[in-house]
């Protein structure tokens, strides 16, 4: 089992339409700290990509990459997170598809959601560790080089090891996972920042701002 650890550094790869929505929870929870374990060292928050060209979200949002992903040397507990987009099966993605396989042997922790988990399959390396995405059916359907059926797990989200994968319509769960491989956020203040935002109830807003006491 992957031993959980803080990351060092976060690097998100952006591409053509990416999914606002789908690492939105992730990426404010680490870029404002505002409920991370304030006793542990903030993580770094670096976007990359195959240039540093601007892209466009889904939502319209341009973002620029800071680092050139040729330029990213990943580091054992560093997390990697792919978010989905309808660009993933572009050539151009190859690149950061053929890092994040080697590196996943290196435990580098990937995180994966909707048409990133698709690209994954794709890339085979879903063949021999237990996923999720979107339907295991599509993946057959799309992608010829998947034959990894009897390691689906039909879960909003599944964490095999250093692997998270997650559906495009759990983009809380996964974010929820991500904060709990990483050990960003103490136990109890992860507990209830998860509730409150799945159970929209107010009364988890105080047993939040009590954890972080």
């Amino acid at each position: 089992m992957f031993k959980e650890t803080k990351c060092m550094t976060c690097y998100i790869y952006v591409l053509e339409t990416l999914a606002d929505w789908e690492i939105g929870f992730i990426t404010a929870e680490l870029n404002s700290g505002r409920f991370l374990d304030k006793s542990k060292e903030k993580i770094a928050l670096i976007k990359i990509g195959n240039s540093l060209t601007p892209i466009k979200t889904m939502g319209g949002i341009v973002i620029v990459p800071d680092k050139d992903i040729s330029d990213v040397e990943f580091k054992e507990g560093d997390l990697l997170i792919l978010p989905g987009a309808d660009t993933w099966m572009a050539e151009k993605n190859q690149k950061i598809l053929n890092i994040a396989s080697a590196v996943i042997n290196k435990k580098v922790i990937i995180a994966a959601i909707c048409g990133a988990s698709i690209a994954l399959a794709q890339k085979g390396v879903l063949n021999d560790r237990k996923h999720t995405s979107n339907d295991k059916h599509f993946l057959h359907m799309v992608c010829p080089e998947y034959s990894g059926s009897d390691y689906y797990v039909d879960e909003p989200v599944v964490v095999d090891d250093n692997l998270i994968t997650a559906s495009g319509l759990a983009p809380l769960e996964f974010a929820y996972n991500v904060f709990k491989i990483t050990n960003v956020m103490k136990e109890s203040t992860l507990e209830a920042w998860y509730t409150l935002y799945k159970t929209k109830d107010a009364k988890y807003f105080l047993n939040l701002m009590e954890s972080m006491k």
